[in-house]
């Protein structure tokens, strides 16, 4: 497998007269050993389908399509998603069958022409926690997943209860799967280089649902607990919870602060208040 190289991204930059857009977070990975490494803790197997999300030149493409299936490629930039194919079929040309490219927004995404069963993505500092909550929300079949994101945003995916960076990503997905940080990424070996460091961040979906609540009222239950974070969950929560009599109920002492809770603790909270219709 040949890999993309500087010289290899640049080249193709400068065929499209392409220049990375910030607002797109646009910032591609140069070192081939760092695509190897996020392939290898991806945990793949043979039989899986990966949703790659802004696969760019397609330099993790490459590495993804000699694991898995299939990879279903979403790239918003319609140039890069029209060239994608071309390089593959280039330097990869036994694997240009398992590459499908969508050129759409992975926050808008609602199908898919084949079931993902994995996420793996390289994503955009400042869309990456929606972008994966949405895709958890909406893909239920996707069972795993290994995203590099910023520094930052991967200690608020993985933070636990009471820790500074831990906050409404850190609850949200917990709901669906359980992650942990796997690995820090230079940011040197980006092009263009960003101002942050990078971090890989696997999760594992929860074998069952953790309740059968509904996920939108308890997303906004967290989102209100979150919303005044320095006050105690009796004020936080004064407009939905009527009384102290539905902490007691859900185990949750009224004095403590959103930043406490589990994920669980934040369901009981909703059962006990069976009257809540927002």
């Amino acid at each position: 497998m040949e890999f993309l190289t500087a010289p290899i991204i640049r080249t193709l930059a400068q065929s499209l007269n392409f220049t990375p857009k910030k607002a797109f977070g646009q910032n591609f990975v140069l070192d081939a050993n760092v695509v190897r490494s996020i392939v290898v803790k991806a945990e793949l197997e043979p039989s899986d389908v990966v949703l790659e999300v802004g696969p760019g030149f397609g330099s993790l493409t490459l590495g993804l399509l000699e694991k898995a299936t299939t990879v279903l490629a979403v790239e918003i930039n319609q140039e890069l998603a029209a060239l994608l194919p071309s390089t593959v079929k280039r330097l990869a040309p036994e694997y240009e069958e398992r590459l499908q490219v969508l050129n759409e927004d992975a926050l808008r995404v609602t199908t898919l022409p084949e079931i993902p069963t994995v996420l793996v993505a390289n994503l955009p500092y400042n869309v990456s926690v929606p972008i994966i909550l949405h895709l958890l929300a909406t893909f239920p079949s996707i069972q795993s997943g290994l995203v590099m994101v910023q520094t930052e945003v991967a200690d608020r995916l993985v933070a636990s209860p009471s820790t500074k960076s831990y906050g409404i990503p850190s609850v949200k997905l917990a709901w669906y799967a359980k992650a942990k940080k796997v690995g820090d990424i230079s940011r040197n070996v980006f092009w263009p280089a960003p101002n942050v460091d990078s971090s890989l961040v696997y999760f594992k979906r929860h074998d069952v649902p953790l309740s059968n609540v509904n996920e939108s009222q308890l997303f906004k239950l967290i989102d209100l607990a979150f919303a005044t974070r320095r006050k105690m969950l009796r004020s936080a929560l004064s407009s939905w919870v009527r009384s102290d009599a539905v902490f007691e109920k859900a185990g949750v002492d009224p004095t403590l602060r959103g930043e406490a809770l589990y994920v669980l603790d934040f369901v009981r909270l909703l059962q006990a208040n069976e009257d809540w219709d927002q």
